[in-house]
């Protein structure tokens, strides 16, 4: 094993005990986000961006009531015809005071406090309300991509919401309730999901299965899990993460590793999605690739449901 060591020093650092304590913490965190294995130095900026983390979770927690949240759009295009029937549905947060809130900075706050759960219902009911309305005015067979995170398929205790029997009743007897049948969404989940085995994400998985959910696999390549469970959880699309999509064009590891992935996902009966297309250079090649779909601001950024 290693060790990560955050040090705080009395007296300039803190005048107690206790926050001596809390500020050595800070300190042991931030060196486990910088790799682990080493040791640091509390800062003042340590101390201030702690106080801002903590002033945005409280803030977080009025998002919601406040009706600073809204759910926006992405549609995701079929190369081969250039037809929209797909779109991912993406949160986003206008914050009063600050503006527009990156995801990659609120969502990891809403996973830790738990505030994920309550949020995540709110944006799959929102997604599946506008989801039925244009299966009826614009496309049958229209489909939309809702996110999920690792801690929506985790139990936890005492809550009705996020149990096995919660999440039948709450997700699956929603898309009922509005003639929805269950191939018209897509839960997207991130490899997290995947290497967790407790019987509560596999019984989850399952039931969307069993529903007809279908099932993307986000920010393929980006993480750790095994490909063997492509083939035991029963993927549907792998997603290429944009990070291999936006170097494509003078990158020949990057279209060797797009290829080679669009490729294995064919030869497992699943099909791709390429994220962050931004040039008609990226798409052609991943045209020449046999890549299936694509999203990015060559088409679209995300748009709010009536712009969309």
């Amino acid at each position: 094993i290693s060790g990560s060591l955050g040090v705080a020093l009395y007296p300039n650092d803190a005048q107690n005990a206790d926050n001596l304590i809390v500020n050595a913490d800070q300190a042991m965190y931030m060196v486990k986000e910088a790799g682990r294995n080493g040791f640091g130095y509390f800062t003042a900026a340590l101390q201030d961006a702690a106080h801002a983390r903590q002033s945005l979770i409280r803030d977080l927690g009025d998002a919601l009531p406040g009706k600073q949240l809204a759910v926006h759009y992405q549609p995701i295009v079929e190369l081969a015809t250039g037809k929209i029937y797909k779109a991912e549905a993406l949160l986003r947060w206008q914050h009063p005071e600050r503006g527009l809130v990156s995801p990659a900075e609120f969502i990891p706050l809403a996973e830790e406090t738990g505030l994920i759960h309550e949020i995540g219902d709110w944006v799959f009911y929102q997604a599946i309300r506008e989801l039925a309305q244009w299966r009826e005015l614009l496309v049958p067979e229209f489909q939309i991509s809702v996110n999920v995170s690792p801690i929506q398929f985790r139990e936890r205790q005492g809550s009705d919401r996020v149990s096995f029997k919660g999440f039948k009743k709450n997700w699956l007897n929603a898309l009922n309730g509005l003639g929805l049948p269950g191939e018209s969404v897509v839960f997207e989940i991130t490899e997290g999901v995947l290497v967790d085995e407790r019987a509560s994400v596999t019984d989850k998985l399952l039931a969307m299965r069993d529903a007809g959910i279908q099932v993307a696999l986000d920010d393929f390549g980006t993480g750790y899990s095994s490909l063997s469970y492509l083939k035991k959880l029963d993927i549907d699309y792998l997603k290429i993460d944009q990070s291999f999509v936006q170097n494509l064009e003078n990158d020949i590891n990057d279209q060797a590793l797009c290829e080679a992935i669009i490729v294995m996902a064919h030869k497992l009966g699943l099909k791709v999605i390429a994220e962050g297309v931004e040039t008609e250079l990226q798409r052609d090649l991943l045209v020449g690739f046999g890549c299936d779909y694509a999203q990015g601001w060559l088409y679209s950024k995300a748009l709010p449901a009536d712009e969309f």
